[in-house]
């Protein structure tokens, strides 16, 4: 890079026959940007077609996190805007979500540090995810007036019980043992072991399988300790089975303990609507038969997105005057119509290229 250059966002380069993607944002938590949505589907097919390429592996720079998810700042500017921009970004980064999960070598997902939203996208749809003692995952939307997306609704759905249901509403961060637990990972590595991983996959021989890989990561594997979603499974499956938020809120008020209680008072706190949007889609995941299905879904809520008023609120709460106190329309879970839900079912158009 010469002096004046800017960085690149993303760094692609090969270690032997390790194709190594790093996002490059560390000051943003890496977050994703369109240009970067590109640039790591080209350099997914690249690979892909690449037969010196064993496998690939994910990561991000700096200390913070592998990425916080989708810039969210930016997605706000081009909604006020209307410039078309956000609408652009989710179908791109719903396609490579919907690559990663098709994709024909191992792809090797290094969630360590902070990881959510998108970051989850581009980890969990992966066939070996590796989380570090310093994970702290989420999907975190219903706290910024959106839905769980990336085909969090497809992932989410299929983790032990209801602990899905309890990631999407809740939208609190998790760490490594947890993600384990609710299927969003496979399994921890040591954070300063990371560098000794991409090491011993660039020396695998061309061609090699994901059984190949999988002894690989094994021999770095250490223990991820307790589960508190595991230990607290009784209550979230007896609490979160119902198909309404209200039931959910009220199953949790009659339940005795600080985990519902908590629980309890981290649901007040977010959009009441987007509540209830994340647990329909949660729902359609669940009696759906493939990620191209929900994504679908999850395209068409996003769009419709751009117009509800607890979207932009929660951008602002969070990232714009960061007040952290959001005002959401209506207020309560009780007051959100069935009328305003249903128009986030509405079909993407055109409907998602997979």
């Amino acid at each position: 890079m010469q002096d004046g250059e800017r960085p690149s966002e993303v760094i692609i380069e090969r270690q032997g026959t390790a194709g190594i993607i790093r996002l490059n944002r560390p000051r943003a938590l890496n977050s994703l940007t369109l240009p970067m949505i590109r640039t790591i589907t080209e350099a997914l097919q690249a690979f892909a077609d690449d037969p010196e390429v064993a496998s690939v592996v994910m990561t991000g720079e700096g200390d913070r996190g592998l990425c916080a998810g989708g810039d969210i700042r930016a997605l706000h500017e081009s909604a006020r805007a209307g410039d078309g921009l956000a609408g652009a970004f989710w179908r791109e980064e719903f396609r490579l979500n919907h690559m990663i999960a098709s994709y024909p070598k191992p792809y090797v997902a290094l969630m360590d540090g902070i990881t959510m939203g998108g970051g989850v996208g581009l980890s969990s749809h992966g066939r070996h995810r590796v989380v570090t003692e310093r994970t702290r995952l989420a999907m975190p939307e219903t706290g910024i007036g959106y839905v769980p997306d990336v085909g969090a609704t497809w992932l989410l759905p299929r983790g032990h019980g209801e602990s899905g249901t309890w990631l999407g509403l809740t939208g609190l961060d998790i760490g490594a043992a947890d993600a384990i637990y609710a299927g969003l990972a496979d399994l921890q590595i040591g954070t300063a072991r990371l560098g000794e991983v991409i090491d011993a996959l660039s020396r695998l021989p061309r061609g090699s399988s994901s059984n190949d890989v999988d002894a690989v990561l094994q021999t770095f594997s250490e223990p991820s300790g307790e589960s508190r979603l595991k230990q607290n499974a009784a209550t979230i499956d007896r609490t979160f089975r119902f198909d309404s938020v209200e039931e959910i809120m009220a199953a949790l008020a009659a339940e005795e303990g600080e985990f519902a209680a908590e629980t309890r008072r981290i649901l007040l706190t977010r959009s009441p609507t987007s509540l209830k949007l994340a647990l329909r889609l949660l729902r359609a995941g669940r009696r759906s038969t493939s990620l191209a299905e929900c994504l679908r879904r999850e395209l068409g809520a996003c769009l419709q997105m751009l117009d509800n008023p607890d979207f932009f609120e929660g951008i602002r709460a969070a990232v714009v005057d960061k007040d952290r106190n959001p005002k959401w329309l209506p207020s309560s879970v009780e007051a959100v119509e069935a009328s305003a839900v249903e128009r986030f079912l509405k079909p993407a158009e055109p409907p998602l290229s997979l």
